[in-house]
């Protein structure tokens, strides 16, 4: 896989600065108040940046050049690791805040020591850098003219990029369910409201780890280009003079910006060798001058009569 230089990962590392920071300071808060939503906060952050890591970690695996052992490159390395990210952010996001809201709810609450306002204080914060690094991946990823962000998050075929996307968006939610969390707990004198939020919070990432791990699995396996590009591909091919007509392409992502495309084109059978290889040589140029993702391109060849 080979990545623009305009496509570095600046939301990666906008995530992994704001969550390295933002963790320890929860847990800063955590330890001196008690909270248990503070606590997941904490833990989420902390998650968040383990994954930014791997994301990273990911990228740069794809990134290593084709062998014989793997003739198609290594672009499926961040989709390997975009799953095992879904799977962090389940088990220890998502199921760890969970049971630390059930622990709190079964065996007894304190919240102690920090006031309400440090609590909103840190909350505050986080939300802000929680909103930057959002805003920087919803920049990196909203590119299509008349394309709206939801529309090109579902077609992203990039985990470092919908994955702080999703990371992102269930921080914020999980921030704003803490900061009621602690207010109610605190105006209500009800601990048991904060360690409720904790076990919200949880459910938030849960879900968000399953929406990614279905997403990235569909990648794993073999998932074809968009539709309208696997068409574009097949007009293109029929608009070279000499073929007679295109079949429908078969397509797989070998990368966030790789695909490879096998095509079937039907030839006049009058043609000679030289007009055979012309043609077929400019069927692969023209797709790969229109859709430069396309890695590689294998035409099978039928004469017609």
């Amino acid at each position: 896989m080979t990545r623009n230089d305009d496509e570095s990962p600046i939301g990666v590392y906008g995530a992994l600065a704001a969550n390295g920071a933002i963790a320890v300071t929860k847990f800063a808060v955590a330890a001196l108040s008690g909270s248990s939503a503070m606590l997941s906060e904490a833990i989420h952050s902390t998650v968040d940046t383990a994954n930014e890591l791997l994301l990273l970690l990911g990228l740069k695996r794809a990134d290593a050049p084709a062998t014989p052992t793997h003739p198609f490159g290594h672009g499926k390395e961040l989709y390997f690791w975009g799953l095992i990210v879904a799977m962090v952010i389940f088990a220890g996001g998502g199921a760890v805040s969970a049971y630390e809201g059930i622990l709190r709810l079964v065996h007894g609450h304190g919240e102690h020591g920090a006031k309400l306002g440090w609590k909103l204080g840190v909350l505050g914060v986080a939300l802000v850098f929680e909103s930057i690094s959002l805003t920087l991946a919803v920049r990196a990823i909203a590119r299509g003219e008349g394309e709206s962000t939801w529309q090109a998050l579902r077609r992203s075929r990039d985990p470092s990029v919908y994955t702080v996307v999703a990371e992102d968006t269930a921080a914020i939610a999980g921030l704003v369910v803490a900061a009621t969390g602690v207010v109610l707990a605190h105006v209500l004198d009800a601990p048991w409201i904060d360690a409720g939020a904790s076990i919200v919070i949880g459910l938030i990432l849960c879900a968000v780890a399953v929406l990614l791990a279905t997403k990235t699995r569909s990648l794993i396996v073999g998932r074809s280009a968009d539709r309208e590009l696997v068409e574009s591909i097949r007009e293109v091919a029929a608009s070279v003079p000499g073929v007679l007509r295109a079949g429908c392409p078969l397509t797989m992502q070998l990368g966030p910006d790789e695909i490879l495309v096998n095509l079937d084109v039907a030839i006049g059978g009058d043609a000679r060798g030289v007009e055979l290889a012309g043609t077929l040589q400019e069927v692969e140029r023209r797709i790969r001058s229109r859709h430069p993702v396309v890695g590689r391109v294998f035409v099978e060849l039928q004469l017609d009569d």
